[in-house]
Order: C-alpha cells, then structure tokens, then sequence
C-alpha cells in the first residue's frame, strides 16, 4: 500500500490537462480562465465626475465664491465647450469633465439661482474627479488559471472584452457497480440498497467544474462491466463505485484490464478508502472506487476534487488543511491516515463517535474531516488537530 500524499501524485501524472475552448462572457461564471485576458481600454476612457455637482476651476473654489452656469454635462454626453474663470457647467456622476475644469463641489454645498451658482457650504479639499484610467489602463490584463468569480466577469466586461478562453470542462463519466443497487425512484427488491453515491460524487465534480455523465448500473458480471466501460467512451475521466476490492464481485479491476486497463496503483494506506485504484483506459484516466458511501465521497473530496482541478490547470489543488482545537478527547489512531468526519464551531472541533464508512447521515452532518496521521497518540481536549473543511 502507498501513502495519500504517493498516490495524489501518482494520480496526478496519469492526467492531462483539457484543452482550450472560447466561449462568451456571458457563460463563463465559475469557469477556468486558460489565457489572460488584456484591457482594450482604459477605464474610465476619461476623467469622470465621482459625484452629481458643478465642475469649475479649482483655484476659484472657496465659500461664497460665485459662477455663471453655462452648460450640463451627463453621462454619455460630455459639455463640449471649455470652462473659463467665473464659469460653471452642472456635472453629474460619471460624466467626462469639462475642458478647463479641475474640481467638481459637489450639488449639497451649493445654491443655484437660474444660471447662477453659489458655493454656500466649505468645499473641502476632495476634488471629486476620478483620473482616466484609475480603474485600469489599455493592456492591463486578467491573469490566468482562475475560476471566474463575477467580479473578474464585471472586470472583464469593463475591459471590453466579450469572450474569454478557458479550460473545456472535463467529461467524467461516473459508474456504480454492483447487483444491489438501485436508483432512486426505482423500486429496491428485498436485498437492494439505493445508489447514492452517484449523486454526491456528481454535486461533487460538477461543483469542482466537471461535467459528468451517470452511466447505468453495472452489475456484477464481467460482461455488464464491459459494455457500460465501452459507454464511458470520450470521457477525460472514468470514475466506478465498488467492485474494487478482494471479493469473489469486485470485478472492476479484472474487467477494465481486459479492456486495456494499465493500472498505476492500488490500495492505500488510509480510512475509509482503502481499496483505491487507479489507471490509463485508452485515452481516458480511470479512478475505481471503494464502494461504502463515506468511503466514495471521501475519496471524492482527497483524490477526485484535486484531479479535475488540475485538468483544468488550476496551479494550487492540493487540499489545504486547517487546524482546530479538540473539545473531545481522541483515542490513539491505528497504522492508517484516518479521515474523521467531525464537526467545526466557535468552540472547536469534535469527531463523531461513530466513523462506520457506511453511514451517510453522520457525513451530512459533519462540515469537516478531522485527519489522523498513522500511529498518532491519543489527543486531548484542547489540542490542536488538523482538518480539511467539506
């Protein structure tokens, strides 16, 4: 068996990163920005009235001072004159300052009588004038890999750019496996259990920016592997549920290696997710999964979450732990790396006393995996532990 930290790398050299698509700015919230993205303007193009008001000579600016009004300047349509000693144009937000003007009082410290303007409140020092291109400048650019936030799309629009290139999504086609399983809605025999796995490892993936496709059930016969294998066809990615271990039904392995399958690794030295493998299928990176539900979605957050990652060429995907003190006791951990699922407040953290890897009701309420080394002491209350946040 190898470690976590072995078979994330190991993982990681089986996958390529995808290639490159160009889509519309519209469609790319929380997509990968693949190529920077450059300013085609400066922003503003112009120097803009921060505030409604009057623009006039900066030097003429004090109380009780006095103008004549000769015009209005709005956003999108500019005074097109200039303004002289004595002259004044209403200026509103946003709108280009006038030739001749340096300082906007703004319309609270003012008093208007026809074409007639009155500074009547101390105008202060602030000029109110945004600079041309104090946002940004022509060629400043977006940097790529990102996940585009909507700030970086507000960003981006204001640069004037439409379309942006980013990482195609990768095509992972998703199997469970196993003469037990039925999807919900179907109607279970005696002896059969829902497939719930599909359904958190697909939120998992597709929030981690893949697309994925559920195949049907594959039951446990090689041939019924075989020809739902054949239907993960053009995906990146091909991730089974169960059939990975030792029993006389754990048939994955054998039938994804009469397909071809050149398998990297298998079994690690970690809880829950032991019988971990991974391989090349063809053109596709394979990843074949424990079947118990915490164990799956453990792996999912440890293994699968990185890889798409970093098919998508993200550059930082390795899981950041964080620590937290213990409002629990610990008692001494076995030879594996152990993933508690465990819960995080203001108080600290605490692991669930119950750690059965079938158990998805005490995963749904736990928001993170406390993480055992191999062979760590007993901890006590108030001890600083490591967790990942999920």
């Amino acid at each position: 068996m190898i470690t976590v930290e072995q078979a994330r790398h190991l993982l990681f050299e089986l996958a390529s990163a995808t290639p490159k698509e160009t889509i519309p700015l519209t469609d790319a919230l929380g997509r990968v920005l693949a190529q920077d993205v450059h300013a085609s303007r400066d922003q503003p193009p112009f120097a803009a009235s921060s505030m409604d008001g009057y623009a006039v000579k900066a030097t003429e600016v004090e109380r009780h001072a006095m103008f004549k009004i000769i015009g209005e300047a709005t956003a999108g349509q500019r005074f097109e004159g200039s303004v002289g000693a004595g002259q004044a144009v209403r200026i509103f937000t946003g709108a280009p300052i006038p030739d001749g003007a340096d300082f906007v009082v703004i319309q609270e410290n003012t008093e208007r009588r026809g074409t007639v303007l009155t500074i009547s409140d101390e105008p202060g020092h602030k000029t109110n004038i945004r600079p041309a291109g104090v946002d940004f400048l022509q060629g400043e650019s977006v940097a790529s890999p990102r996940v585009l936030r909507p700030e970086d799309l507000a960003l981006i629009a204001a640069m004037g750019v439409p379309d942006v290139t980013v990482a195609r999504k990768p095509k992972i086609a998703l199997i469970a496996t196993g003469n037990e399983l039925v999807y919900p809605g179907e109607n279970p025999g005696p002896d059969q259990i829902i497939a719930s796995n599909s359904f958190g490892l697909k939120a998992l993936l597709e929030e981690a920016g893949a697309f994925v496709r559920m195949l049907p059930i594959a039951r446990d016969t090689i041939s019924s592997l075989e020809m739902v294998l054949e239907l993960a066809e053009g995906a990146d990615l091909i991730v089974t549920i169960g059939g990975a271990s030792v029993g006389d039904y754990d048939l994955v392995a054998k039938a994804s290696q009469g397909l071809g399958l050149e398998q990297s690794f298998y079994k690690i030295l970690m809880r829950p997710g032991k019988p971990l493998m991974a391989g090349r299928l063809g053109e596709a990176t394979m990843v074949g999964l424990p079947g118990n539900p915490v164990s799956a979605m453990v792996c999912g957050y440890l293994f699968l979450v990185p890889l798409v990652q970093k098919m998508l060429g993200l550059e930082s995907v390795i899981p950041t732990f964080e620590t937290a003190r213990l409002v629990e006791d610990l008692p001494e951990n076995g030879p594996r790396e152990h993933y508690m699922r465990a819960f995080l407040d203001e108080h600290g953290i605490r692991a669930f006393e119950n750690q059965d890897s079938s158990l998805l009701s005490v995963l749904a309420r736990s928001n993170a995996l406390l993480m055992r080394p191999p062979n760590d002491p007993q901890r006590k209350i108030g001890e600083t532990v490591l967790y990942l946040p999920i």
